[in-house]
């Protein structure tokens, strides 16, 4: 027995890195998985193929598309049937100081990180009731809590998230949707292996447990508020970031 047995769960942003560590854990826990990606091909058919057909499938979305986040819900209902999980994960950066800043660059945060969670949200509303305990969960960053030069549209997009799923807590609770939020801290992933070493070694010499995250453990964090476990938890920002914060 899984904690996710005969849970739909739909991930975005799930073909690689944290995304494909969640989709990973919640099959292995018994959900049936959707997850999207815009451009990575090549890993999420991979990924597929990992897993098995009978247990993931791969869409290709733009999560910044109203209008196609509207078309990939009824695509998920019509596979799978009422979304039980929606773990809102998708996102970018477009680092620079505000001084820099392009209209570009913030507009395209903003789209990517907070109007998604909107645009998914927004139309899977409806299958999350039906589900009948359902569960979002929306991605953001100890970036959304503390701040960070340079990020000033990553910062926020990400506080932004906590100020909608907070809000969309006290008005679905009452149907019994929750809607919880991670705040992930330096975690081991393409992003921040590009950096360089001796920014990596600033990082580490702030945090209490003297390591980056693994992807792993931001999975299992969301398998718990996705699971029946977590019945009682809502509304609530949960911070996974080795004691930085």
């Amino acid at each position: 027995m899984g904690l996710l047995d005969g849970k739909i769960a739909l991930i975005t942003g799930g073909s690689r890195g944290i995304g494909a560590s969640l989709v990973r854990m919640f099959v292995a826990e018994g959900a049936k998985v959707a997850f999207t990606y815009a451009r990575s091909t090549g890993p999420a058919e991979a990924l597929v193929a990992e897993l098995g057909e009978d247990n993931a499938k791969a869409y290709q979305s733009d999560a910044s598309s109203f209008e196609a986040a509207g078309e990939l819900i009824k695509a998920v209902t019509a596979d799978f049937g009422n979304i039980s999980i929606l773990i809102n994960n998708a996102g970018i950066t477009r680092d620079t100081l505000l001084l820099r800043m392009s209209e570009e660059q913030w507009d395209s945060v903003m789209d990517n990180n907070l109007k998604s969670i909107f645009n998914l949200t927004k139309h899977a509303l409806r299958p999350l009731m039906k589900s009948g305990n359902g569960s979002v969960i929306n991605m953001s960053s100890i970036v959304g809590v503390t701040g960070q030069a340079g990020q000033a549209n990553y910062a926020a997009s990400k506080a932004g998230i906590i100020g909608f799923s907070k809000s969309l807590a006290k008005e679905m609770g009452s149907r019994n949707l929750r809607c919880n939020v991670i705040a992930p801290g330096f975690i081991q992933t393409d992003m921040t292996d590009e950096l360089p070493e001796e920014l990596k070694a600033s990082y580490l010499s702030n945090i209490p447990l003297k390591r980056l995250g693994d992807p792993e453990e931001i999975a299992k964090v969301c398998v718990f508020l996705g699971s029946d476990l977590s019945s009682y938890v809502n509304g609530q920002v949960i911070g996974v970031d080795g004691g930085l914060t």
